[in-house]
């Protein structure tokens, strides 16, 4: 989303020098390679060697104030495993999480019951420092298909207890699942009312489609949220340009005790957007007019940040200014999961970016949202699918949206919208693999939308090859409405706009193998707390037989 006009800008930033020395003797293009990367970005000083760490070890029975203050998460669930995450952080608004530079050995358990009387694993993972004090434990040799409970001990301090899942057999009929869909959490435009009632639900995973934070300042009375004058420390207020910056916001959102609920009772499937390294950044392109060396610092850093604080396995450790996040898991036979990264590789807004009236350069073929590899990949997978459900979770707007109904309309450049040759070989490779029932998770804009995908947008009476699911913001954007301003001109301009509700809160998706629910879940404000949770509308879509239908 477009910045505010009254957000401050960046301040300089003050990387590491041996980082900004290393940038300007690396050519742009290479820089952006895995061996330049690691020459000069894989924080050689900051990163355990294999098998050794570069630490001391810190006696556990040191620690005087609990450590868990950020809660526990899990992640990526598969057949046999799950990712587990933890970070240490007695003081977390501080630069150091209250801890020295020193290794801290975690222990680790699941069990099959909440009481831990039913232990099936155990285990201890290192907290290094390089790495913040991050912990992620791949957990294997899993029963398919079953909840676990899992915590973490550090000394004398247990932290609290998460609830997690595996996924079915991959070759399992898995007959149902529903899963939470969420985006857009800026902490200082209001309360996180939504994740606690997403927390009560009796979900399978959730599926968060970025921002998971947002790199503007915040002040000492968080915005909206209007804390007592000096509450936040000023160490917030500025905004995030390095390595410390990103760690110190992730601890600020992860303070908040209702996005710990929610995390504690789902295992979450993550992707990013744009804020958790710049608004609308493109690739190597930042959104301010600086130097690529000094933006790809700032990437570095914040997908660094990004991996340390989200549950993610090893495979998505990233190597300086890049972290491959697009990923494919499985649901059984039932849902195949494409999740992308549009940000990443993508070409860099058409016409300056925002909304914009389409031409030669916005339709240039060569544009691409996802990058080449991730295209094929893609495609690719379609083919060699045999789920009853192909789902692509993923962050802008997917569906054609004029912005008035009477020509010349003006469409977002920062969305599917301004990469139409991007959005047609998707397309066009999802028929070829004989996709039946595809579904579009995403996020970004803070509403609600239901979307019918036409096979050609510009024709209101082609065929409805699949059925996008957007869900609104959890705060971003303030209270917002039921109707926003723009409300009768997008359903007028775009006849396969099924839903559209402009108040805050998160979907609910159901897949079953005959058909999919959806549920637009909504609360009434966040500025304040405590907002009752509403269901806007219900949708069905039938297997075989795509488009929206009122449930």
């Amino acid at each position: 989303m477009t910045q505010d006009l009254t957000t401050p800008h960046a301040r300089p930033s003050h990387h590491a020098p041996e980082l900004r020395a290393a940038a300007r003797h690396i050519g742009r293009r290479r820089f952006l390679t895995a061996t330049g990367a690691a020459a000069a970005l894989a924080f050689a000083v900051g990163v355990p060697g294999a098998g050794v760490a570069a630490a001391a070890e810190l006696d556990t029975a040191q620690l005087t104030d609990d450590p868990f203050t950020l809660g526990v998460a899990s992640g990526d669930p598969h057949p046999d495993s799950v990712l587990l995450w933890t970070r240490l952080a007695p003081v977390p608004y501080q630069a150091d999480g209250g801890l020295p530079a020193r290794r801290v050995t975690v222990e680790w358990e699941l069990a099959l019951d909440a009481r831990f009387r039913s232990v099936v694993r155990r285990g201890k993972a290192t907290a290094h420092p390089e790495f913040h004090h991050t912990v992620h434990v791949e957990a294997g040799g899993l029963a398919p298909g079953r909840v676990y409970h899992y915590r973490f001990r550090a000394g004398r301090f247990v932290s609290p207890a998460g609830r997690t899942r595996t996924a079915p057999a991959a070759r399992s009929r898995a007959a149902e699942l529903t899963f939470g869909v969420v985006s857009c959490q800026r902490y200082d435009q209001g309360y996180y009312t939504a994740y606690r009632h997403l927390a009560q639900e009796d979900l399978d995973v959730v599926f968060h489609l970025g921002d998971y934070l947002y790199e503007y300042a915040v002040n000492d009375v968080a915005g909206s949220r209007a804390y007592p004058a000096g509450t936040l420390p000023d160490l917030f207020r500025r905004e995030t340009v390095t390595l410390e910056d990103y760690r110190l916001r992730y601890a600020l959102y992860k303070s908040d005790p209702d996005l710990r609920a929610a995390h504690a009772a789902h295992p979450f499937v993550v992707t990013w957007d744009d804020h958790e390294t710049e608004n609308n950044y493109a690739d190597d392109t930042p959104e301010n007019s600086v130097p690529p060396e000094e933006f790809l610092l700032r990437r570095a850093a914040a997908y660094r940040a990004y991996w340390e604080n989200m549950p993610l396995r090893r495979p998505q450790l990233p190597e300086g200014p890049d972290l491959k996040l697009y990923r494919r898991l499985h649901w059984g036979r039932l849902a195949q999961f494409d999740v992308l990264d549009t940000r990443q590789y993508r070409s860099n807004q058409a016409y300056g970016d925002g909304w914009q009236y389409p031409g030669p350069e916005s339709e240039d073929p060569s544009r691409t949202l996802t990058g080449a590899a991730q295209e094929r990949w893609l495609i690719d997978g379609w083919r060699r699918s045999d789920a009853v459900w192909n789902v692509v979770p993923q962050q802008v707007t997917f569906s054609q949206r004029l912005d008035r109904p009477t020509p010349p309309a003006k469409v977002s450049m920062d969305s599917w919208d301004g990469y139409p040759a991007s959005r047609e070989r998707v397309l066009a490779g999802a028929q070829a693999a004989g996709v039946e029932n595809l579904m579009v998770l995403t996020g970004d804009v803070h509403v609600h939308y239901g979307f019918d995908i036409k096979r050609d947008f510009s024709d209101p009476g082609s065929k409805t090859v699949g059925t996008e699911i957007v869900t609104t913001s959890v705060t971003s954007g303030g209270n917002g409405s039921e109707k926003p301003a723009n409300y009768d001109n997008l359903t007028a301009a775009n006849p396969h706009l099924r839903f559209y509700d402009g108040r805050r809160g998160y979907t609910t998706v159901t897949l079953g193998r005959e058909r999919a629910r959806a549920d637009f879940k909504t609360v009434s404000h966040v500025t304040t707390q405590g907002a009752p949770l509403t269901t806007a509308a219900s949708f069905v879509t039938e297997a075989g037989d795509p488009g929206l239908k009122p449930a």
